[in-house]
């Protein structure tokens, strides 16, 4: 049953992104506002079939945190899920930083690339930094979302990678606040697996983080400590052994 589950939903994915593709080329004169939300339908329609074909429910704690003014998102990153999620779910228009080369996906790249985000070349070490602090603090200004992930990859539950400083030099930069995420993704979309489980994920949004005038070591410490300590809230058991 998770087999043929898994390749509804892998067809589903497939038939769907392929006309999207193709309306967003049509409609890529747009004003980019316009354009955004109308892209964003697919992830919306992926984080539905997942909850349609393989039963992957989702609650969201702290929607209070959100603020309404530009900040810079930073989450936890455990599958593929939370992206589409982010993306068809947060009220402001979010902007991903990501590899370059993704743009060259056949139909998924060309819907990326017209939504004017945070392409970045990683081969290029801190002049990728720069260009996202460049780049997102533009995005701050036009009163998007940057939406980075500090641990860079993703991570499988129970585990946690070095938090990067990318995201905390864009904040302080800018004088934006940052809106931390933690969520548990990983327990029923595992990190390159074909097979999904069934389940309920929590997005856990937390307080938001001032930056104006702090350290970035300090504000990024912070960043870890509070997503780190809420994966222990929604997963304890993944943490007996600590």
């Amino acid at each position: 049953m998770a087999v043929a589950r898994a390749v509804l939903y892998q067809i589903f994915l497939v038939v769907t992104v392929i006309p999207y593709a193709i309306a967003c080329l049509i409609w890529a004169p747009l004003p980019l506002k316009l354009r955004y939300r109308l892209t964003v339908g697919w992830p919306r329609l992926a984080i539905w079939g997942a909850k349609v074909i393989l039963g992957i429910r989702w609650q969201v704690k702290g929607w209070e945190n959100l603020p309404d003014e530009p900040a810079v998102v930073l989450s936890k990153h455990q599958s593929a899920w939370e992206t589409m999620f982010f993306a068809a779910h947060l009220p402001r228009n979010v902007c991903f930083v990501y590899k370059r080369e993704l743009h060259r996906i056949p139909f998924f790249g060309w819907g990326l690339a017209l939504l004017r985000m945070i392409p970045i070349d990683r081969a290029k070490g801190r002049d990728a930094v720069d260009q996202v602090i460049r780049v997102g603090r533009q995005r701050l200004e036009e009163g998007r979302w940057p939406l980075l992930f500090p641990e860079g990859t993703r991570i499988a539950p129970g585990k946690a990678g070095r938090y990067k400083m990318g995201g905390t030099l864009l904040a302080i930069a800018a004088e934006a606040p940052i809106i931390p995420i933690a969520h548990n993704a990983g327990e029923c979309w595992p990190r390159r697996a074909f097979l999904k489980s069934p389940g309920l994920v929590t997005v856990s949004i937390g307080p938001l983080i001032s930056t104006k005038g702090r350290n970035p070591a300090e504000v990024n410490q912070q960043v870890e400590a509070w997503i780190e300590g809420e994966m222990r809230v929604l997963n304890p058991e993944r943490y007996d052994g600590e």
